[in-house]
């Protein structure tokens, strides 16, 4: 049955039953509560919610001060205004502060598609894992979410969490084996490494059966933890195959290709290419509509590892 829960949806859910029990849990909004699907936490916990309007500067500073006070803080934002608007706000308030923030960029990469290149966040990557002391982590589905959450609220440190519009596909169960800051293997293979964060993982699964067909043996790392890269297992990883190809809905610069080819190549150097959004102002439609037309669906990343590899 496909699965019609949102990652935004799961990390409401999650904060709602922390929040009943910890009244330090407090989120904030820049007029998105009803994007960020928070609208049950603004019902539910008034008292623990605070709206700031379409505001992204001071949604972040404000935030930053009720951690100084004690808070634990979730910001919710659309990614795209979240990390360019505020970017000087979370860099000196956020990062520089090391702040209990987590920043939550919803409607991430291209989930906005059909509004055009002002709605997408293709650099926030690159952008917030360039920050001191900011953690940056795209879940790939809505257990994945639902872990990352609760292990956030265990710590105090500042993190950024992309997730998207649309419901993810589902690649875990409710008793997967998550740990903060470390890859989970998908798939193992000795012709090539697939590396993919958030939305792509999904694709890249569909990939591993298509490559599966064709005799090609693929492994598929979910690297959800962009930043701290779990370089312990991507090279362990990429140390079995001839051939890695990392795979991101984001800008082929400064993003997660950029952090896995710095780290392989520095340890064990080998052919890497990078699948991603191209560096040019794309074509608007639905985010399924433009992965498949800049092959970053199951098919096209099957066939650009085909081409690679003969």
């Amino acid at each position: 049955m496909e699965n019609k829960i949102t990652n935004r949806q799961v990390i409401c859910d999650t904060l709602m039953n922390a929040a009943q029990t910890d009244k330090n849990i407090t989120v904030v909004c820049s007029d998105s509560r009803g994007s960020a699907s928070l609208t049950a936490f603004a019902d539910a916990y008034p008292e623990q919610f605070i709206e700031m309007g379409i505001a992204e500067q001071n949604l972040v500073t404000v935030s930053a001060g009720l951690a100084s006070c004690g808070k634990k803080v979730f910001a919710a934002s659309p990614a795209c205004f979240l990390s360019t608007r505020s970017y000087e706000q979370v860099k000196v308030d956020v990062a520089y502060s090391c702040s209990n923030v987590t920043l939550i960029g919803i409607s991430g990469g291209v989930s906005y598609g059909a509004l055009g290149m002002t709605h997408h966040s293709c650099q926030d990557i690159a952008a917030f894992a360039s920050l001191p002391d900011m953690r940056v982590y795209l879940p790939s589905d809505r257990f994945q979410t639902a872990e990352l959450i609760q292990a956030l609220l265990q710590d105090t440190r500042p993190a950024y969490v992309r997730v998207s519009r649309t419901a993810s596909k589902d690649i875990y169960g409710e008793n997967m084996n998550f740990q903060l800051d470390r890859a989970n293997v998908l798939s193992q293979g000795e012709d090539v490494l697939l590396v993919a964060c958030g939305e792509m993982v999904a694709e890249c699964l569909e990939a591993v059966e298509l490559l599966a067909q064709k005799g090609i043996h693929a492994g598929l790392l979910d690297m959800y933890c962009v930043k701290p890269l779990d370089k312990e297992t991507l090279l362990r990883e990429a140390a079995k195959t001839k051939l890695v190809v990392t795979v991101e809905e984001h800008s082929p610069y400064g993003g997660l290709g950029s952090l896995a080819a710095q780290a392989i190549s520095e340890k064990d150097p080998k052919k890497i290419i990078n699948l991603s959004l191209p560096d040019s102002h794309m074509i608007a439609g639905t985010n399924r509509e433009i992965f498949a037309h800049y092959g970053l669906d199951g098919k096209g990343i099957m066939e650009s590892v085909c081409r690679i590899l003969t």
